[in-house]
């Protein structure tokens, strides 16, 4: 039976309101990649990103256009030159490594040459919000063992503390999403550090990270926003000592893996990221934990209702995907 590519948009509620400091949402959106091959059906997920210049309908357009492609027998590598990083590539490269999983019986790890996932410690997130709002949150964490925290450039040191004193046993990761400038990185890294807080992602807008090269931050410094791909890894040495790897932004797994490779060869430490989708979109991102200092895979967490069947969390950690999962 000849392949076919059907492409459709979801959206999942979140079980509150999700603020960080570009904006708040009260759902996921997402768009779902199907490819069938005789009975067999490769399944994935990618989240549209506002900031990027995407949107459902055209990431959905985007995976579309390469429809006839898939009929003809297009592969993982093919897609790569077929379309450009981003969500919709995502989408199809990922549905492609679920099909071959299906098709063989091997697990994608297997596919892939790389270690079989373990269950590993995920971040648990704390959306921007007053000093008080944060402070519960992290009162309902304070279990997690690892704790991301959204923040602005207003009451940083309050919230921290906050967050500190509510959650004392937790290791702390912040994300100021782009909403910071090089003065106030110097005026807050210390006292931060006195916290324990162990890595800062991306805390000046990617187009004017310059500073950071004449910087020497008591912290290290996360690039997400300003590191998509393989080829964006030279203007940031110097300036980062990390870089998030999320595969909306790498447009799959099939550039993941080789970006995780080539950053860990350059010496950058490496987290795996996400956005906030269903577990169908995290699961891909657990191969790539093996190379990662930082998990930040909790995306289903923040929704009313996962996927059925989801990945299994617990105790912090999240654990491999069962193949009727993906992979």
């Amino acid at each position: 039976m000849t392949r076919q590519l059907s492409v459709s948009a979801e959206a999942w509620p979140l079980a509150r309101p999700f603020a960080i400091s570009r904006g708040t949402k009260t759902e996921a959106q997402v768009v779902v990649a199907e490819i069938t091959d005789g009975d067999a059906v490769g399944r994935a997920e990618c989240v549209p990103y506002p900031h990027y210049g995407e949107s459902v309908e055209s990431v959905a357009e985007q995976a579309r256009s390469i429809a006839d492609d898939i009929i003809n027998g297009a592969g993982r590598e093919d897609v790569l030159g077929l379309l450009s990083a981003g969500a919709a590539r995502n989408a199809v490269d990922c549905a492609l490594w679920d099909l071959e999983a299906k098709l063989t019986g091997k697990r994608a790890w297997e596919l892939a040459g790389t270690p079989a996932p373990e269950s590993t410690t995920t971040a648990e997130t704390i959306g921007l919000g007053s000093v008080e709002d944060m402070a519960a949150a992290a009162q309902r964490l304070n279990s997690s063992p690892l704790i991301k925290v959204k923040l602005d450039a207003e009451d940083v040191i309050e919230r921290m503390a906050a967050i500190h004193e509510n959650a004392p046993d937790a290791r702390l990761i912040i994300d100021p999403n782009e909403g910071w400038n090089l003065e106030l990185l110097a005026d807050v890294a210390g006292q931060l550090a006195e916290m324990g807080v162990e890595m800062i992602e991306q805390p000046l807008p990617a187009d004017a990270d310059d500073g950071l090269a004449e910087f020497s931050c008591p912290v290290p410094i996360c690039a997400d926003e300003a590191c998509h791909i393989t080829g964006d890894l030279d203007r940031l040495r110097g300036k980062y000592a990390m870089i998030n790897i999320k595969l909306d932004k790498t447009g799959g797994l099939t550039e993941a893996l080789t970006l995780a490779q080539a950053a860990t060869e350059a010496g950058f430490a490496i987290m795996i990221g996400c956005m906030v989708g269903t577990s169908l979109a995290m699961a891909p991102a657990t191969l790539l934990a093996p190379f990662a200092r930082f998990v930040d895979l909790d995306g289903p967490l923040l929704l009313k209702q996962d996927r059925e069947p989801g990945l299994a969390f617990s105790d912090g950690c999240v654990h491999p995907p069962e193949p009727d999962v993906w992979g």
